[in-house]
């Protein structure tokens, strides 16, 4: 009888791609805001989350003022051009002004308060002063409310100025301090370890570059995560390279974990036999690998780590190629950082520009392309958008948000994300 022959193997089923809204809801599901608060100067509060509302107490102007130097007046009493008018008195900035009587003018400054009377000011370029500034001739008609700031047209008293969960910037000190703040409660500063893995990899400034030996590179991605954390205000601890083995990535997360809210690698989370943070980080906590729908980019790890106390670390894991892990910090763990420091507001602005470029052939992953744009309000695009060219991130002003499955033709509108919003 002849053998039965073996039915062929059936191919091993890739689970989907997962979509990165998805992922980044599943993400943000985890990032509690549990970091605490803490009191910083007005001074450095820039980039900082406010961690409770700002109330006014006071009034911003407290009183209508000059909106620059001139003569304040009574429109009544100029109701025709060439008006001449004695100048009663002369109100500089931080003084108080007498009533205006009817029929005259007084020399004011910018930010002095209108005196009882006045209904308008004339700017000085638009009056001549006469008898050695005794009288000044009203050249124009000014109408009632011209060039006065009004009381409160600024901030009310017992107006929230400056939300919780809000995220500071240079003008939200200055309005801080215009209310008479010197210190904001804001989210503490997020602590986070990173390494990167990898045996190939160099540190800059150990190996001479004519001295490299066949097969490494020099380790940038390090050196463009730690400033993309410190921009996002965070507390960094930089472990370095860790060795490719097992043993030594149980021990640096293990380390990292001790006084840390986050750990964030780069390399080492596909499933290949040399990438051992998979099997490090579960040894510890847990761990998820994720198989995003995106380009550049893809593999994207999201566990935790556990401590001595009974707590945990977050841990992400970020692709090795250097663009793709530039790019995934910016669409997931910026976004990841702010949450857990409360802010509420993670989506990055886009608007809609013009491509002066095509592309012909649809990508089965959404992509983000890196484009500038240039003198005549369009986008061009970078070359080469390799994930390993990190030369388009340092020329690119911004990412087309490019949906999967489709193309772009020249003179098509696209959705354009600006660098500067991501690197906020």
């Amino acid at each position: 009888m002849p053998p039965v022959a073996e039915p062929p193997a059936k191919p091993a089923v890739r689970a989907p791609l997962m979509p990165l809204d998805d992922a980044i809801r599943r993400l943000l599901a985890r990032a509690q805001p549990v970091l605490g608060v803490e009191s910083v100067s007005t001074f450095d509060a820039d980039g900082r989350v406010l961690a409770q509302d700002v109330i006014s107490g006071l009034t911003v102007p407290p009183a209508d003022n000059s909106a620059m130097d001139g003569y304040a007046v009574r429109s009544a009493d100029c109701a025709t051009a060439g008006v001449e008018l004695p100048v009663s008195q002369r109100i500089p900035a931080g003084s108080v002004g007498r009533p205006l009587a009817p029929g005259s003018a007084a020399r004011i400054f910018t930010g002095a308060p209108i005196p009882p009377g006045a209904d308008a000011v004339v700017m000085q370029e638009d009056t001549e002063a006469l008898q050695g500034g005794a009288r000044v001739r009203i050249r124009v008609v000014p109408k009632a409310g011209q060039s006065i700031r009004r009381a409160g047209e600024d901030v009310m008293r017992g107006a929230v100025v400056l939300s919780k969960e809000e995220l500071l910037t240079p003008a939200s000190t200055g309005l801080a301090a215009g209310i008479g703040l010197d210190r904001l409660s804001v989210a503490r500063r997020p602590r986070v370890a990173m390494f990167s893995t990898g045996d190939e990899l160099v540190t800059p400034g150990t190996v001479a570059p004519e001295a490299l030996p066949p097969g490494a590179i020099y380790n940038s991605n390090r050196y463009f995560l730690r400033a993309l954390l410190q921009r996002l205000g965070c507390e960094v601890t930089d472990l370095g390279i860790v060795p490719d083995s097992l043993d030594a990535t149980v021990d640096a997360l293990r380390g990292a974990a001790a006084g840390h809210d986050l750990i964030l690698t780069s390399g080492g989370v596909s499933v290949g036999e040399e990438d051992h943070v998979k099997p490090a980080v579960t040894r510890l906590g847990a761990l998820d690998l994720w198989q995003i729908a995106i380009k550049p980019g893809k593999p994207f790890a999201y566990g935790h780590v556990g401590r001595a106390d009974g707590g945990a670390a977050h841990f992400i894991g970020l692709p090795g190629n250097p663009v793709s892990s530039f790019v995934t910090f910016l669409l997931l763990v910026r976004p990841f950082v702010r949450a857990l420091q409360g802010a509420t507001r993670l989506d990055a602005p886009a608007f809609a520009l013009r491509a002066d470029f095509a592309i012909t052939k649809a990508d089965k992953r959404r992509e983000f392309l890196r484009v500038r744009r240039n003198a005549q309000g369009g986008l061009d695009l970078f070359a080469n958008q390799s994930s390993g060219v990190l030369t388009s991130m340092h020329w690119a002003d911004g990412l087309v948000d490019h949906p999967a499955g489709t193309t772009i033709a020249q003179g098509d509108m696209v959705r354009f994300i600006p660098l500067a919003e991501l690197l906020s």
